[in-house]
């Protein structure tokens, strides 16, 4: 199966909840967390500031031309002199195909065409799948430097994400 990586529609963000509650199953089970932090509804990631780029299938239903739903997905949020990976999440029947670093990869260019010249993310130092993945992908332990990275610091504590280990920032150059 051919997967192709597009600009998220309205169409797709109410599947996204899916795609991250499936993705999210990985880290719950792998922590026992019975209290994880539900995903973003379509309605907050429409409105964030930034983008969301989708994986998926490349057939499309050709009696409708309805695309396929995503099979995964990467929320980038901006501000005016940042880039910030916020979630990246593909479903666990479709991990372990490259389709999380393709996703990566393709938020790495957009965030770069867009005029970014870093992208950071926030994840858990030790988890194979995260630190350890994304350090393949080019991207550094680094340290939070601005009130919007110290603030994501502060939200992971108020969700009690860093009971489940230790978190990091890290920072790939575009």
């Amino acid at each position: 199966m051919s997967i192709v990586i597009r600009h998220a529609t309205d169409q797709d963000h109410a599947a996204l909840e899916d795609v991250e509650r499936a993705a999210d199953s990985l880290l719950t089970d792998r922590f026992r967390a019975e209290d994880w932090p539900p995903p973003a509804t379509a309605e907050e990631r429409r409105g964030a500031a930034g983008f969301v780029l989708i994986a998926a299938p490349s057939v499309t239903d050709e009696s409708t031309g309805r695309l396929e739903p995503p099979v995964g997905f990467v929320q980038v949020l901006e501000r005016p002199d940042h880039a910030h990976l916020e979630q990246l999440s593909v479903a666990p029947a479709y991990g372990r195909r490259g389709i999380g670093r393709a996703l990566v990869l393709a938020a790495q260019h957009e965030s770069r065409r867009r005029g970014h010249t870093h992208l950071t993310l926030r994840t858990y130092a030790d988890v194979p799948w995260n630190a350890p993945f994304y350090s393949r992908c080019g991207f550094e332990e680094s340290t939070p430097d601005t009130d919007f990275l110290r603030a994501l610091v502060a939200v992971e504590e108020r969700l009690a994400l860093t009971r489940h280990g230790r978190r990091i920032q890290m920072t790939a150059a575009l």
